[in-house]
């Protein structure tokens, strides 16, 4: 399947575009980026080899931020294009693992734990 860069950014707007208000509005100093592949650094965080990596999220969770803290450079949210579309074998497929994907790496955001998602 093959899924533009173009068309695979505008996809990632929409899922942001789609997320309920009371979660977007809490949004602040957070960019969500478009890469095609995910970095070594980035695959060491991976426990399980065997998987692809759709996204991460690199920042300070809102959780773990303090009133005491200097100004951050904003957080970011990486969305891998190439592992998103490995894994789904159809545009409806890659756009749901994309959705999911956003709304996963936001969760770490608000200082959500892998355990602690369904997606």
């Amino acid at each position: 399947m093959h899924v533009t860069h173009t068309e695979f950014e505008h996809l990632v707007e929409e899922a942001l575009a789609n997320l309920p208000r009371q979660f977007a509005e809490l949004l602040d100093n957070v960019a969500v980026v478009i890469e095609e592949e995910p970095s070594d650094d980035d695959l060491d965080l991976l426990e399980d080899d065997d998987n692809e990596l759709l996204g991460i999220y690199r920042g300070v969770a809102l959780t773990r931020r303090t009133h005491d803290m200097l100004p951050m450079l904003p957080d970011q949210i990486a969305i891998f294009r190439g592992p998103i579309l490995r894994v789904a074998r159809t545009r409806r497929e890659a756009i749901h693992e994309i959705r999911d994907t956003v709304i996963h790496e936001l969760g770490h955001y608000f200082g959500l734990h892998d355990e602690d998602m369904p997606f």
